[in-house]
């Protein structure tokens, strides 16, 4: 399934002190269903988080994130390379087919052009791409990836997946940020399995 991440405010603020630790802490993904409205700027910790799902083979509280790696890279490292004539979804992170130094978030789903676009290098400034639109993210990437959270044998339906430090109690455990699948995504006695891009989970 294709799904855009959301960071909400206090998980970015919780990165950049230090409280949430990306590599040691417990970090847990809990689905919720499309009447859970998430609110990037005021939702803080996981008693924010309403309408979380129920059903066959889900727990409450969702999956612990396993394998978490956090990579750094440099531009003209990255894997991903634009391609002509291609899909691209809301997030996805490509340099350009001739590397400048930079890289580019996908910010417009769309299909790229039949030849590659004048790539802007200024910091925060987008280039349209036929039916999709890049911004400029910078000259390195670091990002979290891990392995893909997965309820086997499950009967549910989300829309949403909430990623957040677990401390054991609701009123303290911060959230990250949260996968948005653009739709209800069912299960009928089947894993219900989230793929984790290529890119990474996400990334700062």
């Amino acid at each position: 399934m294709v799904a855009s991440w959301n960071f909400f405010l206090i998980g970015r603020k919780k990165l950049w002190d230090g409280s949430i630790d990306l590599d040691s802490d417990t970090l847990k993904i809990a689905l919720t269903t499309s009447s859970y409205s998430p609110n990037k700027d005021t939702h803080d910790f996981f008693d924010d988080v309403t309408n979380e799902v129920t059903g066959t083979g889900y727990s409450a509280g969702g999956a612990t994130l396993t394998t978490k790696t956090l990579t750094a890279t440099a531009a003209n490292s990255w894997g991903v390379v634009w391609a002509a004539s291609t899909a691209y979804v809301v997030g996805d992170v490509v340099k350009p087919l001739v590397s400048n130094g930079h890289l580019y978030r996908c910010v417009v789903a769309g299909t790229s052009g039949g030849s590659a676009p004048s790539w802007t290098t200024v910091h925060g400034q987008v280039t349209v791409d036929n039916t999709a639109t890049w911004v400029e993210i910078g000259t390195n990437i670091v990002t979290f990836d891990c392995d893909d959270p997965s309820w086997a044998a499950s009967t549910i339906t989300a829309r949403y997946g909430v990623v957040y430090k677990s401390t054991g109690t609701a009123s303290t455990s911060a959230l990250i940020g949260y996968l948005d699948f653009g739709g209800d995504i069912s299960s009928t006695a089947a894993a219900f399995t989230l793929t984790v891009s290529s890119s990474g989970l996400f990334y700062c």
